[in-house]
């Protein structure tokens, strides 16, 4: 009982506008927790009403959300024939036990939707996804994200798992711009040595996708009949396709991995980006991330890059700050 008035307590306090009428509350799950508020404050003989700074009630939405977890991985009642809901720890809505996801190992469980969003901006940003549970370090296995995902996606989510499992030392990317196929450095000269008897360096390899030969040390498709240096210095500009490319790339302000070459774009969202070859850099001047921190003073981020919902007015902005700022360990 004393649990349950301070919960009470709590949510008035981060409310109280709202449960006193000054301003209405649109939002739909803000507003279902108002007018619980407001029957329940009626019931009390006596409710004064208590402000809180937001950190010193924290741990009662944290008991909230690991009551909810509690709740929606106790196993159902047997012989039920009614369809059974779950409530979803993040986007708190009931949701059809047959939607929703449990992750491997840990076992936190969220709903589609939810962890469809989830997967695709960890991907976008070149993450490998964990489990959203704060503190949950497990990583998610593709074959049970199908599930969920999108061939598409889940074609990414293999991508980057095979990136993240090769060493940056091992990579090699095919030159060929329809293939641009991800080996590694020991399959590569192996298959070369294979299929056309080389296996130095400075020989030409072939790509196991395309099957295209290119030089190694180059980077570029096979140049016959020269060696490195000779080609380097009969090609010290790149190709027009190179210099099409970063004219392209110029105008629409993208932006190339200094270490594998690859073209970026920022979509939106911070300027610290993760290359698919793991190399982290500014997006503005290109400088090195190291150990999660930039190295350079250019801004982390323009408002013009933050993807931002219309609001109705000004006080739905404030009802989104409130949920960010307390289910962001989701």
């Amino acid at each position: 009982m004393l649990c349950f008035l301070f919960c009470v307590e709590v949510l008035i306090s981060c409310f109280s506008g709202q449960v006193n009428r000054k301003w209405p509350a649109k939002q739909r799950k803000i507003a279902l927790l108002v007018d619980e508020a407001d029957l329940l404050q009626k019931k009390f003989r006596l409710c004064c009403l208590s402000y809180s700074a937001r950190r010193d009630v924290k741990f009662a939405f944290k008991l909230a959300r690991d009551a909810i977890v509690s709740r929606s991985m106790s196993p159902s009642e047997p012989g039920s024939s009614k369809s059974v809901n779950e409530t979803c720890v993040i986007c708190l809505e009931d949701t059809d036990v047959s939607q929703i996801f449990s992750v491997d190992r840990c076992q936190h469980r969220y709903c589609f939707s939810c962890m469809k969003q989830h997967v695709e901006v960890k991907l976008l940003h070149g993450i490998l996804p964990k489990c959203p549970h704060e503190g949950c370090e497990y990583e998610l296995l593709v074959d049970s994200c199908q599930n969920f995902l999108t061939p598409k996606l889940t074609e990414t989510m293999r991508q980057r798992k095979l990136e993240a499992s090769i060493p940056a030392a091992e990579k090699v990317y095919c030159p060929y711009p329809r293939c641009s196929a991800l080996m590694t450095r020991t399959e590569v000269f192996e298959y070369s040595e294979n299929l056309i008897g080389v296996s130095d360096q400075a020989g030409p390899k072939k790509c196991l996708k395309c099957h295209g030969l290119f030089c190694f040390n180059c980077k570029v498709p096979w140049h016959s009949g020269m060696t490195c240096l000779v080609y380097k210095r009969l090609n010290p500009n790149p190709p027009a396709e190179d210099l099409k490319l970063k004219s392209l790339a110029s105008r629409n302000r993208w932006r190339q991995c200094v270490k594998c070459n690859y073209v970026i774009e920022l979509a939106e969202g911070c300027y610290h980006m993760t290359c698919r070859c793991g190399f982290e850099f500014c997006y503005i001047c290109g400088a090195e991330w190291k150990e999660k921190k930039a190295t350079c003073d250019c801004p982390l981020w323009a408002e013009d890059n933050i993807w931002i919902e219309d609001h109705e007015s000004d006080w739905e902005e404030e009802d989104e700050d409130w949920e960010d700022d307390n289910y962001d360990g989701f």
